[in-house]
Parts: structure tokens; C-alpha cells; sequence
């Protein structure tokens, strides 16, 4: 009988120390010093000039609710740029309806994003962020349409929609 209290509990230790990285795990974007990117600023100086949701979002690495932004429906020519930063992320040649809730592309502009390993929500996941300012973007999966196979699933706070 002890014996198997003693499995039962070196089990729950080893998967609580498996499953913490995960539940507590961020991105690694956030391990990145602030000097490696072009535009850098404090906390205060983002919080001046993004809303609340965007600092969340760009700066903390958080999720809109899916089907709350309007570029999710938007089909008009033109570019979407960083809300941080107004660096031409995705333009309008490259997006698709996912059905996913957020605005989706196939690709972005040459150089406009950067990846990063994102362990969170028990999962390993590929981080989408700004290469100018590092604001959280969203994640690109390898479910999107031809010619690249990719989704680009962006959070619709962190862009504005800049029309032709």
C-alpha cells in the first residue's frame, strides 16, 4: 500500500513540474532585451499611447476574443500595420477568411514579423511578432491555404487597417 502512495505522489510531482512549464510558460519573445529592437520603450510610455486592450495584447501577450475585431470581415485593398508602431505587417493581397474569428493571412510583408517559441496553454506554439517593436502579434499555424500553407492568425487590436 505505501508503495503506491509513493508512485502516486512521485508521479504528481513529476507531472506538476512537466505541467508548469507550460501553464506558466511565456513566450520567449519576452526573455528578448528591449535593445534588440528598433523602437523600445517603458511600460509608461506604451501605456500613453496604446489602449488599454492593445497594451494587453502587444505588450503582454494576450488574445482578443475571437469575432470582436473588425479587420476579421475586412476585405478592402490596403496594409496592415503594427498598432505600436506603424510598420506594414500584412497587405490585403494576402488575406483570407479562416472562419477562425481573427484576421488571417497567408503571408506577411518581407522582413515586417519575426517568430518565437510560445509554450503557453500546455502547448508548443509559433509566436508571431512586430521585427521593429516586438509587440505581440498573434501565432501562424500550418493549416492556411496555398501557395505557402501557412495561417497567420493576428489579433486584431494589434493592427490597424491602413486602405489604398
Amino acid at each position: 500500500m505505501k508503495k503506491r502512495y509513493f508512485l502516486q505522489a512521485g508521479a504528481a510531482i513529476v507531472g506538476t513540474g512537466w505541467l508548469s512549464r507550460y501553464l506558466t510558460g511565456r513566450s520567449q519573445v519576452i526573455a528578448i532585451t528591449k535593445d534588440e529592437f528598433e523602437i523600445t520603450k517603458t511600460d509608461e510610455e506604451w501605456h500613453r499611447i496604446l489602449t488599454p486592450q492593445q497594451f494587453d495584447v502587444l505588450r503582454k501577450h494576450d488574445t482578443e476574443l475571437a469575432n470582436t475585431s473588425p479587420l476579421d470581415k475586412q476585405y478592402a485593398k490596403g496594409t496592415y500595420e503594427c498598432a505600436a508602431c506603424d510598420l506594414p505587417l500584412f497587405t490585403s493581397k494576402t488575406k483570407f477568411n479562416s472562419g477562425t474569428g481573427w484576421p488571417s493571412f497567408y503571408a506577411p510583408i518581407d522582413g515586417a514579423v519575426s517568430t518565437s517559441v510560445d509554450n503557453s496553454f500546455m502547448t508548443t506554439r509559433t509566436e508571431v511578432h512586430c521585427h521593429r517593436c516586438g509587440g505581440h502579434l498573434g501565432h501562424v499555424f500550418d493549416d492556411g491555404p496555398v501557395p505557402t500553407g501557412k495561417r497567420y492568425c493576428m489579433n486584431g487590436v494589434a493592427m490597424k487597417f491602413v486602405q489604398d
